[in-house]
């Protein structure tokens, strides 16, 4: 969406790959700023696999690339340093007495991951980062935890890799981010999708902030960090049960001010039952 709104915006011919799982309204937003969207059956891996080779057509067309691309991760990792400059105005502390947890919904990876590194690299072991992805595509923790990264999918495992959180619905994770995340990213949650309506609407009811149901998988960190067997292991292993009190929570919302007032409605009135 803001490569193509912002690509448009400054004269560039703008073409956008989107899969089947991609929202009509952000196609329509997209082509509404002049921006040329081919649309495919398929999932995300398939709709980059083909915008690629179609760039490497023209050796006047610049392809980028979310799975691969060193100088996308890096630009992504200077949200770190404009944080920096939030918390220090709000005079929130980072240090390892007053430490930093931050969830991101994680789609390929790339964004979530070069924030991460960003992160690590401004306040070391003081902060900790977390995924969050939707229960049918788990993309980057299926990857990782095989250790097989782009090599293994999410249907390998029998998922389906559909899910409503339409921005995080992918199949098969960038195998660069989950090299470079094997060191530094501390774990992953997973949300079943009538929980991201829940908490948009929850949020909405208590901050008057609306956000994409995408945007709000990662409230399942916060939410669950400390009921799970599994998270209060690692706040044991890491020494942090004693400084939870001291601990500042940011969950990475990612978008929603771009979503039409009919299809917030629509949000707002979405209930998903098991």
């Amino acid at each position: 969406m803001s490569i193509g709104i912002m690509g448009a915006a400054i004269g560039y011919h703008v073409i956008i790959h989107m899969s089947a799982e991609a929202r009509s309204w952000k196609k329509e937003l997209l082509r509404n700023h002049g921006v040329t969207v081919i649309e495919y059956r398929e999932d995300y891996g398939e709709a980059v696999k083909n915008g690629r080779k179609q760039s490497d057509r023209d050796p006047l067309s610049y392809f980028v690339d979310d799975e691969n691309s060193r100088d996308l991760f890096l630009g992504y990792a200077t949200a770190a340093k404009r944080l920096t400059g939030q918390l220090r105005e709000k005079q929130i502390p980072v240090d390892m007495e007053h430490p930093l947890f931050v969830y991101i919904p994680c789609g390929v990876g790339g964004a979530p991951g070069g924030i991460t590194f960003g992160l690590k690299q401004v306040f070391g072991d003081a902060v900790h980062c977390f995924f969050a992805e939707p229960v049918q595509a788990p993309c980057m923790l299926a990857g990782m935890s095989t250790g097989l990264n782009n090599a293994f999918s999410v249907q390998d495992l029998g998922l389906t890799g559909l899910t409503h959180a339409d921005g995080l619905a992918v199949g098969r994770p960038s195998g660069f981010v989950g090299s470079v995340m094997k060191p530094i990213l501390d774990g992953e949650f997973t949300i079943d999708d009538g929980k991201l309506y829940d908490y948009m609407r929850n949020m909405l009811e208590t901050e008057n902030i609306f956000l994409e149901p995408s945007a709000c998988a990662a409230f399942q960190g916060p939410a669950r960090l400390e009921v799970r067997p599994e998270t209060r292991r690692y706040l044991e292993k890491n020494d942090l049960m004693e400084k939870m009190k001291n601990v500042s929570h940011i969950v990475w919302a990612t978008g929603g001010s771009l979503v039409p007032e009919e299809i917030r409605e629509e949000y707002k009135k979405t209930v998903i039952r098991k």
